[in-house]
């Protein structure tokens, strides 16, 4: 125990100079003194400074999707940290029957139970953009999937909150657990193995991963490399500009079409693990693709029983 505590404090030290001056330090150019034909809007973006505004805010919860880990060298005041894994089955490993899959509705509410994340609150999520796969993404689309209504996540992810001067700890706070009750899980945007297994023409299917995995590199112990059938390949990353915001949303609706995608299609979208492929859904639907489906078990699951290319 002491052993750790000395770590921690060194890792604590270590930072101190980089965080505890966030909201001192010169800020980058925020995206309100931007134009406004160059923000993304959408039901649940939300800007750096709307979550300013909620920090303290007892009917509002900012949950960290990037971990307790992450969260120790820094995250928003009064946080709580958690990571997907813990919020999909895990049974077994990677790629195995129903691993990643949202977890049925009597686990989910413990999860998110234990969490206090209960649906009378505002959640406000945090994940990396252009750093990170959107882990942030993935935690509002079961969220949605579970019947919650008011969530967001913030554009431009966690190095936006820093950048523009956000309040901040070391290491998350600690959960207050609640009641929550989940009725059923909302499959409407979700993507099973069986179904693109049955189904496959019917649907346009976009990859969201990097041109190394698109193009056959094993990088993440997937059971083989390649893409999916005929996959369109947009990366997730470019949705970003080089600020790790999100672009307009003319701009990334013309990056759609120009790719051979309609707001007509029935759009799959998968990536690893259903993180980067969650974000790349949410965004496409907060631009008028609306039957598009999020592929939760993504290559990890299709490596193991479907074909590539």
């Amino acid at each position: 125990m002491r052993k750790r505590t000395k770590w921690l404090c060194s890792v604590l030290l270590v930072v101190t100079i980089g965080l505890t001056g966030c909201g001192q330090k010169q800020k980058t150019e925020s995206r309100a003194e931007k134009s406004d034909e160059n923000h993304f809007v959408g039901e649940w973006i939300v800007e750096p400074e709307y979550a300013i505004s909620k920090v303290g805010d007892e009917n509002t919860l900012f949950v960290d999707g990037r971990g307790e880990k992450k969260a120790i060298l820094g995250t928003v005041k009064g946080a709580i940290a958690t990571v997907w894994q813990d919020w999909s089955i895990t049974e077994g490993k990677q790629g195995d029957e129903k691993w990643g899959c949202i977890q049925e509705p009597e686990q989910l509410e413990e999860t998110l139970g234990n969490l206090g994340i209960t649906k009378d609150k505002e959640i406000i999520l945090i994940g990396e953009t252009l750093d990170g796969w959107g882990d942030d993404a993935r935690l509002l689309w079961e969220l949605r999937a579970a019947g919650y209504e008011d969530v967001k996540m913030v554009d431009g992810g966690w190095k936006a909150l820093k950048d523009s001067g956000i309040k901040t700890q070391f290491l998350a706070s600690k959960p207050e657990p609640a009641e929550v009750k989940i009725d059923e899980i909302d499959y409407s945007h979700v993507m099973t193995t069986e179904e693109l297994q049955k189904n496959y023409d019917e649907y346009k299917i976009v990859d969201v991963r990097t041109d190394e995995e698109y193009e056959g590199a094993i990088l993440y112990d997937e059971a083989k490399g390649g893409h999916l059938p005929g996959a369109i390949h947009i990366r997730y990353t470019d949705l970003f500009d080089d600020a790790g915001y999100l672009k307009s949303n003319e701009e990334l609706t013309k990056m759609f079409e120009d790719a051979g995608l309609s707001k007509d299609d029935e759009i799959v979208t998968y990536c690893t693990g259903g993180i980067r492929s969650a974000y790349t859904q949410l965004v496409m639907e907060m631009c008028g693709f609306e039957h598009t489906y999020n592929y939760d078990q993504s290559f990890w699951r299709w490596a193991v029983v479907g074909d590539v290319e």
